[in-house]
């Protein structure tokens, strides 16, 4: 199953951005994986600012588990100055839906 979603950049850290994740922790990326997420890529429209994610995830994933963990909410205040964030830090995260696919 694929899972897009959309987050919001605050202007001027596009590059901050980048650079984080071209250095993202191997203890985050390996929770991802165990929770059954591959495939994880994230686009920017640079006019906007506007983040597009789509990830797979396996069946039987634990995904909807990943807040609780200590990692991902380290990682989650990390990148809250360069995001609109919640209160708790997580990502303000929109979910889309897939009007088309092509294999």
């Amino acid at each position: 199953m694929r899972h897009a979603f959309k987050m919001q950049l605050k202007p001027g850290v596009a590059a901050e951005y980048k650079k984080r994740h071209d250095e993202l922790w191997p203890a985050l990326a390996a929770e991802l994986k165990a929770a059954g997420i591959s495939d994880y890529s994230i686009f920017l429209d640079e006019e906007t600012g506007t983040l597009f994610a789509v990830q797979k995830l396996a069946p039987g994933n634990t995904a909807a588990a990943l807040p609780r963990s200590p990692v991902v909410q380290k990682w989650w205040d990390a990148m809250a100055p360069l995001m609109e964030v919640h209160p708790d830090h997580s990502p303000i995260a929109t979910p889309l839906k897939e009007v088309f696919h092509l294999d």
